[in-house]
């Protein structure tokens, strides 16, 4: 999956909902629907642990909500990095993947 193509895809959609729902989607939007994103993350995985209710769900369907959740978060992510002009590639390059073990060392 390109990482480019991914934001750009993602920043269409969004548009398209703000559009729909007239929202505006400013600073605080971008940050604050992470966040929202982030909770319902939090929810889904505590019903999936154990530790809250499953609300009639099957391990199945818990897992499936996880992974949904996990995949809002990391679209609102990039759109809130987009919105701040972060290079997300970038930025993950020069933070994590210079830890890398160099081949061949």
């Amino acid at each position: 999956m390109d990482l480019q193509r991914l934001s750009d895809d993602v920043e269409l959609i969004s548009q398209r909902y703000a559009e729909v729902f007239d929202i505006r989607r400013d600073e605080a939007w971008f940050m604050l629907k992470l966040q929202e994103e982030v909770g319902e993350l939090t929810q889904a995985f505590l019903m999936r642990s154990g530790q809250a209710r499953p609300k009639g769900h099957t391990p199945e369907e818990l897992q499936a909500n996880v992974g949904a959740e996990v995949a809002d978060v990391l679209c609102q992510l990039l759109l809130l990095a987009r919105h701040l002009d972060v290079d997300v590639a970038a930025e993950v390059a020069a933070k994590w993947l210079v830890r890398l073990p160099v081949s061949g060392a």
